[in-house]
Formats: structure tokens, C-alpha cells, sequence
């Protein structure tokens, strides 16, 4: 039935916002274009819950997601390229490794390639096309599953207008850094369209040694969208959406980092094994929504989706018996062979460079109910929902084998993958989830239900036609998650908010039988501050986990080392604040000062040994920072003038379990660092204007990560001039 729906194109969507489908507030609801899982509804979330729309992200014109999401509190995030061109980011202590352990969406879709059978999200949306970034926390994620141990992350795509208009968006920097965006669609009648394009591209900031070849990236992202609207005084409103898009990268990234002596003399090396590193991606998607509105008081909203994602990555594996990780660890520690080997000083011999290729897809259908009833004295907004969903992860992963002769690469052989690069991992989940806002008087409590029923399998073959199966493992996990949120508005001025939740993270398609999902219950209490010229929320949070999983994979190795699969990090406590402030600090008839705050403190440990006694009790949780702090102060005249300075800091985070163990903690944390960044635009005619901006201002270079092998070294300062036109 299943098959036979997606093949007849039936649709479905994600929450459209259309709880609040009272009387014509319904009607408008169907007229927004844009699927949002906040919008401009913040006061009424029971969670904590954050927006950063388009007029905020052209404030930096940034294109790495990473920087995008300092500005929001809760949020965790690990640099790795300095681009942003692999996201991680976590929510509430979640985990951040290749944002694997979040509810990623573009419009309310997933668009992690297999979020079910291979989380790592190796894959991350275009974030310099968005016109917004939504974050969700607290009760409200059990509409967004299924990771809802910490929250959701939405990215808006660009919405098709009401009227004919067009946008560019041209910007050089350097490093031979360009970028164009540009988008033109219109609305007559019935109908609407939208088409986008968007190209990015840059030679990178670092040197590869007796090399040629570039460290940057090419990047090109194509949309497409077109709908149809019933006409007005229809017997049903209704809307059809239609969304297409296509996204091709080629970027010359690798794995292997520096020593930290290396790092101290030039942390923009690379050594010359990595010459033949490179990633090729090719995404695509599709969804068809339909919204139609029944009456005043119900409105049915249904989505189909499909996304293609394909990737070749050529990067160096290993050196003989060594792993990469393994050789700058022998080179941190004095071994002048493993040091040789890596400045290309010393020959070697078995220098494999492996094709990590595979190919992904997620498809899926949806329908949501939703409406709004007046019973015993309360107002009830409710959704009911239910989602189909398959994904699956194939991998062919063949090794180049070389030598290193006189600091030169020269090919050998072909190694062809054994039955753990020659697999399939697959999953299908059926997805249940029901919300009722009751709202009495200045008392608005909200429940909240979301069940998962999820089936995995992973088969691993012995040869490379796939005629013999080498081994196989399935499991299944079947859990229902209930959550209960309330606000209170104290006056014109204060709402207090309050929520509970149950956290829920599947295991994974390599998971064996029996293995269970990661689930907690979180907990969150605060407050928000609204008056004319201050915005502030206030909120406290607390997650008791009662299995905490990881999910390994080469950019994030379990504490086992292993690369794929899960490990359990057994019992864990992650305790925070989260503080987010937006006010005028002067105001004149000529100009104003904005300034913004987020901060966010973090406190986690293990409370109990895992089972494979890997964790211990006491162990903190990698990659989580204590403090985090955004600070963000501008100057706006009336003449369309701004400029803005954005500071970050982020305290220093262990890579692994073991920074309060007794061990040698060399090489064992980052480094804590500040990073501010500049920006300024003006008119320079109707509808046309300039800007620069200056990424990390002070040149800051500090160790952001140390994980998969060595330390790594954040953007150095960049400049960037650009212009807008709108027409």
C-alpha cells in the first residue's frame, strides 16, 4: 500500500504551523509557502525555541552553518574545515559528530541522506541559499522526529513570492573565493514559481607541501519550485507545492591534520600524503505537498519526498599497520620514522588511499491532521500525524595502494573491498505523533506523543557482484515517547515556561539484535522577557540519560576505535543554562544600537560504567564545551547604513571520554578560543547594495578539533565584498 501510494503521488508535510487554524488565521496559514517549525510563533512553543530569519542572516551573509548557529543558545557545534562543508552540531549535549544526533529538515523535510540507517550526515544543505534557520527544543521536538534526546534544526529554503521579483547576490574574498546567488520567481493568479541558483566556490587556505593542487572547494546548488492555489471563494482552500533541487560539490578535504609541533610552526600545512584527497557529492530531491483546509476548525496537510545522495571520497586511510590517527600519534610523541613519513622525508611503502564511496537514499509520505475545538472551558489545538519512511546506505569502498618515494606518491595496486566496505545498511520506520494545545486563559499546556516503530538491516557480501552474502544482522526498535509542556504569561511582559520529555535516538543500521535505542528524560524550566526594546529568555535544562549511544564513524572513532556501528556510553547526566538577550542599548532619531547575547553552560558526566567498560563513571562527554558565548553589537542608521561586529567564544573540549581519568591529557582537548567577525553594508542606489565582511577579525589560530587525526586550525582572517540587487 505503501509503494502504491508513493507510485500514485499522494503527499504529505511536515507541521505547517496550521495548529493555529482558527477562523481566517487558517486560511492564511494555507497562503505561507514556507514550511516552518517555529515561524514567528516562539511565545506559544512549549520549549525553548529560536529564529534566525533573513534579515538576521544577511546581517553576515555567512555560508558556514557553524557560524550561523553561535548566535543561538543550546546549540553545540565542531568545526572541522573551517567552511562548514561537514556540519556538527548538537543540541543540549547531544552529541555533535556529523550532526548525527539531531532532527535535521530543509522545510520541514528530512534531509540527512539516510537519517534511520546511517545518521553521520556527511551531506549538509547549501546554508548560504537559506532564508532562515529554525531551532527547537523541549516537548514540542515529538512532532519532529525522530531525535528527539536534544532537539531540531529546520533550514527555510527561499520562498516563492507574491509578486514578480528578482535577487543577486555576487561576493569575491580571498583565496580566490566567490559566490553568486541568484533567484527570480512571481505569483499570477493561481500560480507560482521560483527559480534559484546558487555557486560558491574557493581555492582554501591551506598548502598542500610539493603540491599543486588546491584546499578549497566548488560548490553549485540548483532549486526549483512551482504552486498552485485554489482560487478564492473555493468550496476548500487548498495548496499544491512542488519542490525540485540538485546539488553538486567537488571539495579537496582530508582527514589527517598536524602535529601539535607542526601546528605551533604553521597550522595551514598539509602534509603531501593527503595530495590525492578529494570528495565529489552529487544530491538530489524532491517533495510534493498538499494543503487543503476543510473548514474554519481542520486542515489536512500531506507530502511526499524522496532524496538522492551520491559521493566518491578519495582520502588517505592508512600507512602500513598505522591508521592516520595512529601516525601523528606516534609523531606527537617523538617517533621521528612516523614523523618522516608524514613530511615526506622518510619513504614508506602501503600508503592506502580509500574510496569511502556510497550512496544514499530517504524517501517517505506523510499526512498531518490538524485543528482547533473549543470543549470544558478550553481552546484545544491539536495535530495528529503519521509518516512512512525508508532509507538505506550502500557502500563500495576500494583501495588505492601506493608508495612514498623521494616525498611522491606512486600507484601500486588496487585492494578491492572486503565484506565491511561492500555492504548495505537499510532501515524503515512508521512514525506516529499526536499534540494538543489547551489554552485557559493565560494557561497554555500542551501533550505530546510520538511513537517510532523502526526495522534495520545491514548485510555484508563476499564478493563484488554481490552473489554471496557474507553475513547478516537486523534489529528493531519500537519505543513511544510522551511529553507535557506548559506556559504561563504573568503579565503583558513575562511568560514562564516549563516542560518534560522523553529523548529518543535510534541506534543505527549496523546496530545487532537487540540493541537498544539512546533515551533520556529531559527536563526544562525558564523564562521569557518580552517589552518594546528587550527580548530575553532564560532557560534551564536537564537530561538524565539512561543509555547514551554513540555513533561511530571515521570523523568521530568510538572509544574502540571502531568507524562504524555504535557504542554505549551507559548512564549520563547533562546539565545547562541557556541565555539568549536582544535589546537597543541607544536609540536616536538618526541611528540605533542593537546588541545581542547567547550563552549557553554545560555541565555532563557519565554516571554509570558501560557495559563494555570502555566508559566509566565520572567520564565527561567528548566534544561538549563548558561556556559558550555570542556577542553581537551593531550600529544602524536611518540612511540604511549597519555595521556589525559578532564575537564568539568556546571554551575548551575534550575529543574523547577520558579528560578526568588520570592519563597523560596531551593531545587530548582543544583549544579555547575567541573569534569575532565584522560586517558593514550600504545603499549605493534603489535597491542595490554593498557589503564587506571580515571573518575572524583578531586572526585567531587555535587547535578547534583534533578528531579524526591531529589538530586543526579555524578559518584564518578572510575578507569578503559583496553586492545585493533587488528587482
Amino acid at each position: 500500500m505503501r509503494r502504491l501510494l508513493l507510485a500514485a503521488g499522494a503527499v504529505s508535510t511536515a507541521s505547517l504551523g496550521l495548529a493555529d487554524t482558527s477562523g481566517q488565521q487558517g486560511r492564511e496559514n494555507l497562503k505561507l509557502e514556507q514550511i516552518t517549525i517555529v515561524g514567528e510563533r516562539v511565545e506559544e512553543i512549549a520549549g525553548s525555541a529560536y529564529v534566525l530569519d533573513q534579515a538576521e542572516l544577511e546581517k553576515f551573509e555567512y555560508v558556514d552553518i557553524h557560524r550561523m548557529v553561535r548566535q543561538v543558545p543550546g546549540v553545540y557545534f565542531q568545526e572541522e574545515d573551517g567552511y562548514g562543508l561537514r556540519a556538527n552540531i548538537g543540541i543540549r549535549g547531544s552529541g555533535s559528530g556529523r550532526t548525527s544526533k539531531i532532527t535535521l529538515m530543509e522545510d520541514g523535510v528530512l534531509v540527512a541522506p539516510a537519517p534511520y540507517a546511517d545518521p553521520a550526515a556527511y551531506y549538509f544543505p547549501t546554508s548560504g541559499r537559506m532564508a532562515g534557520v529554525e531551532v527547537l527544543k523541549g516537548p514540542q521536538t515529538l512532532l519532529y522526529g525522530p531525535y528527539t534526546v536534544g532537539g531540531a534544526l529546520n533550514l527555510k529554503s527561499t520562498p516563492i513570492p507574491e509578486q514578480r521579483e528578482g535577487f543577486v547576490n555576487v561576493e569575491i574574498g580571498e583565496n580566490s573565493a566567490q559566490k553568486s546567488h541568484v533567484h527570480y520567481g512571481a505569483t499570477e493568479g493561481q500560480w507560482g514559481f521560483l527559480l534559484e541558483s546558487y555557486q560558491e566556490e574557493t581555492l582554501g587556505f591551506k598548502d598542500i607541501d610539493r603540491s599543486n593542487r588546491d584546499t578549497g572547494y566548488d560548490k553549485e546548488d540548483y532549486v526549483g519550485k512551482l504552486r498552485w492555489r485554489s482560487a478564492e471563494g473555493a468550496t476548500y482552500a487548498q495548496q499544491l507545492d512542488l519542490k525540485v533541487n540538485y546539488t553538486e560539490e567537488q571539495s579537496n578535504v582530508t582527514y589527517l591534520g598536524v602535529t601539535d609541533a607542526q601546528f605551533d610552526r604553521d597550522p595551514y600545512r598539509r602534509y603531501g600524503l593527503t595530495e590525492l584527497d578529494q570528495m565529489n557529492t552529487r544530491q538530489a530531491g524532491v517533495s510534493l505537498r498538499h494543503n487543503i483546509e476543510f473548514s474554519d476548525t481542520l486542515a489536512l496537510s500531506s507530502m511526499i519526498y524522496r532524496n538522492n545522495f551520491k559521493r566518491s571520497w578519495f582520502k588517505l586511510d592508512r600507512v602500513g599497520s598505522d591508521s592516520i590517527g595512529g601516525l601523528i600519534d606516534k609523531a606527537n610523541n617523538g617517533d621521528a620514522l612516523a614523523l618522516g613519513i608524514l613530511e615526506g622525508t622518510e619513504d614508506a611503502t602501503d600508503v592506502r588511499v580509500k574510496d569511502n564511496a556510497r550512496e544514499y537514499y530517504g524517501e517517505g509520505i506523510q499526512f498531518e491532521l490538524a485543528g482547533n475545538v473549543e470543549a470544558a472551558g478550553a481552546a484545544h489545538n491539536w495535530v495528529v500525524g503519521i509518516r512512512q519512511h525508508e532509507d538505506e546506505s550502500d557502500r563500495f569502498q576500494p583501495v588505492s595502494v601506493y608508495n612514498q618515494v623521494n616525498g611522491s606518491l606512486q600507484f601500486d595496486s588496487i585492494i578491492q573491498p572486503g565484506s565491511g566496505d561492500n555492504r548495505v545498511d537499510e532501515a524503515e520506520a512508521l512514525s506516529i505523533w499526536v499534540m494538543d494545545r489547551i489554552s485557559m486563559g493565560q494557561l497554555d499546556i500542551t501533550l505530546s506523543l510520538r511513537h517510532e516503530d523502526i526495522d534495520t538491516a545491514q548485510t555484508r557480501y563476499g564478493d563484488l557482484d554481490r552473489n554471496t552474502v557474507a553475513s547478516t544482522r537486523s534489529n528493531d526498535v519500537e519505543e513511544t515517547m510522551a511529553g507535557l509542556g506548559a506556559t504561563y504569561v504573568l503579565n503583558d511582559s513575562w511568560q514562564l515556561l516549563a516542560g518534560v520529555h522523553q529523548g529518543f535516538a535510534p541506534p543505527g543500521g549496523g546496530a545487532a539484535d537487540g540493541t537498544g535505542a539512546e533515551e533520556s528524560l529531559n527536563y526544562e524550566f525558564g523564562g521569557r522577557y518580552r517589552s518594546e526594546y528587550v527580548s530575553a529568555d532564560i532557560v534551564a535544562f536537564f537530561s538524565d540519560y539512561d543509555n547514551t549511544v554513540n555513533n561511530c564513524s571515521i570523523a568521530n572513532p568510538c572509544s574502540d576505535g571502531a568507524e562504524s556501528g555504535t557504542e554505549s556510553f551507559g548512564e549520563s547526566e547533562i546539565r545547562g543554562l541557556e541565555l539568549s538577550l536582544r535589546t537597543v542599548l541607544l536609540e536616536s532619531a538618526s541611528f540605533q544600537v542593537p546588541l545581542t547575547l547567547a550563552y549557553t553552560y554545560t555541565d555532563a558526566e557519565v554516571t554509570k560504567d558501560a557495559d563494555g567498560g570502555d566508559v566509566l563513571k565520572g567520564d565527561n562527554l567528548p566534544y561538549l564545551p563548558e561556556n559558550l558565548l555570542n556577542l553581537g553589537l551593531g550600529i544602524e542608521d536611518n540612511r540604511g547604513r549597519k555595521a556589525y561586529l559578532s564575537a564568539t567564544y568556546v571554551d575548551e573540549m575534550c575529543v574523547d571520554n577520558q579528560c578526568e581519568r588520570s592519563v597523560d591529557q596531551r593531545f587530548r582537548s582543544t583549544d579555547s578560543y575567541v573569534s569575532v567577525d565584522f560586517a558593514a553594508s550600504m545603499p549605493v542606489a534603489e535597491n542595490v547594495e554593498v557589503y564587506t565582511r571580515i571573518d575572524n577579525l583578531l586572526d585567531d589560530e587555535s587547535i578547534v578539533a583534533r578528531s579524526p587525526a591531529g589538530a586543526r586550525v579555524n578559518l584564518p582572517r578572510t575578507a569578503y565584498l559583496g553586492v545585493r540587487v533587488s528587482f
